[in-house]
């Protein structure tokens, strides 16, 4: 380990060689492989790099006589460490930073970013340690989720928090769009989705609200793509549908009118499976959606969802009747695993909270474990890929400190929490222990109006799930992280991050 460097997430493997290295403040950049694609990285690297670090490094001709720097490549080599691995070696003649693809590559740069401390610079250049590291992910899932619906920040706010996620080496963004409290998404089929289910009307009279353009969206897809960040949309159904249904309300079981709704909560009124120009609705809607998110993935949701409108609605009793459904419980199942099969025609893969197993989950389907971990083990066991975000650990909306903190939402969930989960539970079979993708952490902003509040809830709790997900079980300490989360923290001071002091700091 080489806690002096203050890396976070620890790298897999790291040894100090002895001497050091000076840098001097325009230092040279060498491709060694050199393609748009390792350029694009590069590019993105220095743009990351600005904030952080008092240097204005320059990219050189391969052959260039110049004094030491960097040079990046890209190799053939296998490692077998999976395709986020890297090897960064610094010696008294420069800087190597090589990988076999592009992530790679971008996860040594931000290690060696990390060692360029705007602290620490000077005017004849940053002296920093020589050493070689070896490092690989953990897990192949490092999530981070945002609800946009409760309380809406605007798009330089989202790719911030993209930025700092892939700082931090994780590489999904969860992003909730929908809810019963505001439609984030602009659906150009459908007007009304943010026409109306945008907006709310709170105390007062005022009108509280928003959206993102689907240029806008984009624009922010493209922003992670070049950081190595997967978005994964949410579109929650059938449950949490409030600003929907205010937009069209024929496709609720009752009718009638709706208003997005100001309070927090779960509400009776939901799509309505009895109709079919409901699964029309909806299978136009994530179709729109997909074009504008290539990943893998698409969120649909699925917890919370009360039965009482389809257990007294003519149309959803005799849909159970010619499905042969028992009850609303398979009724629900019924409506996921036909959202399932369209995904399928868009080439995605459906991911839901933990409630779709309660009747029976479509066989793709990726489980996010939030209730507790039994669940994910359940899923496991089920055969379905698992992802872990559990309240206990990974619910960013709990209190941090037992004093002196911001409204929440309840709940207790420290760093020292956090930093002690461990996403395969012990007793896993280790046969199964492959269906656990990683974990992420949720952050719902009912009680987190603004920008500064958000980031005040979630750093520095991502600072200790990233360790968690990126480095080695066995080589993680908390004593070691929190020494190393002191240096840390002057990062997101550079950086404008508004996160918690901590007293034992």
């Amino acid at each position: 380990m080489t806690p002096q460097l203050s890396l976070i997430p620890l790298p897999a493997n790291s040894r100090l060689t002895g001497h050091s290295l000076r840098l001097s403040r325009d230092f040279p950049i060498r491709f060694l492989t050199n393609t748009p694609a390792v350029q694009e990285v590069v590019e993105t690297f220095l743009e990351m790099l600005k904030p952080t670090a008092n240097l204005q490094p320059r990219v050189v001709d391969h052959d260039a006589r110049e004094h030491v720097g960097l040079s990046v490549s890209l190799t053939s080599a296998n490692t077998g460490q999976g395709k986020e691995s890297y090897t960064l070696s610094v010696d008294e003649k420069g800087v190597s930073v090589s990988a076999s693809t592009t992530a790679g590559l971008f996860y040594g740069l931000l290690t060696f970013g990390q060692m360029l401390s705007a602290d620490d610079a000077r005017s004849d250049g940053l002296a920093i340690p020589c050493l070689e590291i070896s490092d690989c992910a953990r897990f192949c899932w490092r999530g981070m989720h945002l609800d946009v619906s409760r309380h809406f920040p605007p798009a330089e706010f989202i790719k911030k928090y993209i930025d700092l996620l892939a700082r931090h080496k994780m590489n999904v963004f969860h992003w909730h769009l929908t809810d019963d409290q505001g439609w984030r998404i602009e659906i150009k089929r459908y007007p009304l989705l943010t026409e109306v289910g945008a907006w709310r009307k709170e105390s007062g009279g005022q009108v509280y609200g928003g959206f993102y353009a689907q240029q806008e969206i984009r624009e922010i897809v493209e922003y992670a793509r070049r950081r190595f960040v997967t978005v994964v949309p949410e579109i929650e159904l059938p449950g949490h549908a409030s600003a929907a249904l205010a937009a069209y309300p024929e496709y609720s079981c009752t009718g009638g009118p709706f208003e997005v709704t100001t309070q927090w909560g779960v509400f009776d009124d939901v799509y309505c499976p009895g109709k079919e120009a409901t699964f029309q609705l909806l299978e136009d809607v994530l179709s729109e959606a997909a074009e504008l998110f290539p990943g893998p993935f698409m969120h649909i949701g699925g917890d919370e969802c009360p039965k009482a409108r389809w257990n007294n609605h003519e149309l959803c009793q005799e849909r159970m009747k010619a499905e042969g459904l028992a009850n609303a419980d398979e009724l629900q199942a019924y409506f996921v695993s036909r959202i399932a099969r369209h995904l399928r025609t868009l080439g995605k893969r459906l991911v839901g909270w933990d409630e779709i197993l309660d009747s029976g989950a479509p066989a793709e389907a990726t489980i996010m474990a939030w209730r507790n971990m039994q669940k994910g083990i359940e899923a496991a066991q089920s055969g379905h890929d698992v992802v872990m975000t559990p309240m206990s650990h990974c619910y960013f909306d709990h209190y941090q400190g037992k004093e002196s903190e911001p409204k929440a939402i309840g709940g207790y969930t420290t760093l020292e929490t956090v930093y002690s989960f461990e996403p395969v539970p012990t007793d896993l079979p280790q046969e199964l222990a492959r269906h656990v993708l990683g974990a992420q952490g949720n952050v719902w902003t009912e009680y987190m109006p603004d920008t500064n509040h958000m980031e005040y809830m979630v750093f520095p709790r991502l600072c200790a799930l990233c360790e968690v997900l990126w480095s080695p079980q066995e080589a993680r300490s908390l004593p070691d992280f929190l020494d190393r989360l002191k240096h840390h923290l002057r990062r997101l001071d550079n950086l404008g991050v508004n996160y918690r002091r901590l007293t034992i700091l």
